[in-house]
């Protein structure tokens, strides 16, 4: 096996290390996941000159000073040290930065890398930064529509294989309804839920259709019971957060005919255009500064529409970020 040239900083939020993980895995070469776990200073780290592991907690950082120091492939063979680092959020730009200080590696670092980053944004070789932030015009600087994520079109055409006999006796048109809650909170407010089961149960049963319901972790048990009651009119599946079962998420998505997705996840409305459906977006009340950025972003180039009385398909293809970076990081500088 080829040793990893490649390796990931794979930070504990679930949405950004997917930003690194989905360009590691489009590049189509074995690469090493890095678990990152930090401390109260890493937002200090970002302040040093050349990056630093300041602020990981104690095993994270042993691992990166064992992998500098000897180097392993995962089967626990002798490694290389990495041509390339990839890695998302402020808080993993430091170590990025550390990293390729130590190593001479190039790195490609996803949002915005913090405030000490950005005095050096000129060291890292591609920022990946989404078109909602605003991103300057720089020669390492690649704007994006959303967010990169792992929803590949491989991962799409598999889930749609998957749960083809299990969703086959649901009626057409398929809507998935992707659930979030508030911005960094938990606990939808449940009058918001049920009315936003109502209105899309009305939509899919106007047209004989289903409805293909998710929550997150961020509904909450009131909120996911008021949908529940907001949907019945509706022939429908609820998967409720963390009961047990497989997650059909990525069944739901690659199931449906259309997809309603609420206005508080730049994850779910990033994966939901990486379809080839009709994207709306519902309960823009839930979304935030940032949030709004991206979803009137995501509108001005095609990919998202307002949710209303319509289900109606227009022309859009269908997004695929971290294949575009990927495509880009070859081109830029090829890895083995």
């Amino acid at each position: 096996m080829p040793a990893e040239r490649v390796w990931v900083l794979d930070d504990p939020r679930a949405g950004t290390a997917a930003q690194a993980i989905g360009i590691a895995e489009r590049l189509g070469v074995p690469f090493r996941r890095i678990p990152l776990t930090w401390n109260w200073m890493a937002h200090l780290a970002g302040l040093a000159r050349h990056g630093s592991l300041l602020g990981l907690a104690g095993p994270a950082r042993a691992t990166l000073a064992r992998g500098i120091a000897a180097p392993s492939t995962a089967s626990g063979e002798p490694g290389v040290l990495p041509t390339l680092a990839i890695s998302a959020g402020s808080r993993s730009s430091a170590v990025a930065l550390w990293l390729k200080q130590q190593t001479g590696c190039r790195i490609v670092h996803c949002m915005r890398p913090g405030i000490g980053g950005l005095f050096r944004a000129g060291h890292f070789d591609l920022l990946v930064i989404p078109e909602h932030d605003h991103p300057d015009k720089a020669a390492n600087v690649m704007p994006v529509l959303g967010a990169p994520h792992r929803l590949s079109p491989l991962i799409l055409r598999q889930a749609a294989a998957a749960w083809q006999e299990r969703l086959a006796h649901l009626p057409h048109p398929r809507v998935a309804l992707l659930v979030g809650g508030p911005v960094r909170g938990t606990g939808l407010p449940p009058v918001l839920a049920h009315r936003l089961g109502v209105a899309v149960a009305r939509l899919a049963a106007e047209r004989g259709g289903a409805v293909l319901a998710t929550t997150s972790r961020r509904t909450g048990a009131e909120a996911t019971a008021a949908l529940s009651v907001g949907l019945s009119r509706a022939l429908h599946l609820l998967y409720r957060w963390g009961e047990p079962g497989e997650n059909p998420y990525h069944g739901f998505l690659a199931g449906a005919d259309a997809i309603v997705v609420t206005a508080d996840s730049v994850s779910m409305i990033s994966e939901a255009c990486a379809t080839t459906v009709p994207v709306f977006v519902a309960l823009p009340e839930l979304a935030g500064p940032r949030h709004l950025r991206l979803i009137d972003s995501l509108r001005q180039a095609g990919q998202v529409h307002p949710l209303e009385d319509t289900l109606s398909p227009w022309p859009r293809p269908p997004l695929d970020e971290a294949g575009r970076v990927a495509g880009e990081i070859i081109r830029r500088f090829p890895v083995e």
